[in-house]
C-alpha cells in the first residue's frame, strides 16, 4: 500500500491549529502538489516521484461558512482541489471515526499535538505510512 506524503511544514501547522482548536475537534481540507512542483526546504527533494502528489496546502476551516450554511455549497473550497483532509481528536483517540470525512487520503492528530502523532489513513479508514516531506508549495501565481 503507498504511503501518504505531506510537507512537514503543513503538518506541523495543523497541528498548531489543532491545539488552538482544543478541546474542540478541527477538520481541514487540504490540496496536494506534485512533487516535482514543490521547492526543497532542506537541500534537494530526493527520493519522491516526481508525479507523487504531496499534501502541501489547507483551507481555512472557517472560510466562507456563511454562504455554506444559507445555500449548503462550500465556496471556500475550489472544486476539485481538495486531496485530503485533516482531523484532530482531542479525545486522544488516534483511529478514524464515524464522523470523520474521509477522503482519498485523511490525516488524524492526537493530543499532545506533535507531529508524531498525526497519523495517515485511506479513504477506507485504512492505516497507511505517513512520509513527511521538507519541501514548500510553489507561491501562488499572481492574480490576473
Amino acid at each position: 500500500m503507498s504511503p501518504v506524503h505531506a510537507t512537514r511544514a503543513l503538518v506541523d501547522v495543523l497541528c498548531e491549529l489543532a491545539a488552538d482548536a482544543d478541546p474542540n475537534s478541527l477538520s481541514v481540507r487540504l490540496a496536494a502538489t506534485p512533487a516535482a512542483d514543490l521547492r526543497p526546504t532542506d537541500g534537494a527533494l530526493t527520493g519522491v516521484d516526481p508525479e507523487t502528489p504531496v499534501l502541501s496546502d489547507f483551507y481555512f476551516p472557517d472560510a466562507g461558512d456563511a454562504l455554506t450554511n444559507v445555500f449548503g455549497v462550500d465556496l471556500a473550497t475550489p472544486t476539485g482541489q481538495t486531496a485530503g483532509r485533516f482531523a484532530s481528536h482531542p479525545d486522544g483517540n488516534p483511529e478514524v471515526s464515524i464522523t470523520d470525512d474521509l477522503h482519498a487520503q485523511l490525516l488524524v492528530a492526537v493530543p499532545p499535538w506533535e507531529t508524531e502523532n498525526v497519523r495517515a489513513y485511506d479513504r477506507n479508514g485504512t492505516a497507511r505510512d505517513l512520509v513527511l516531506v521538507d519541501a514548500e508549495a510553489p507561491e501562488p501565481d499572481a492574480l490576473g
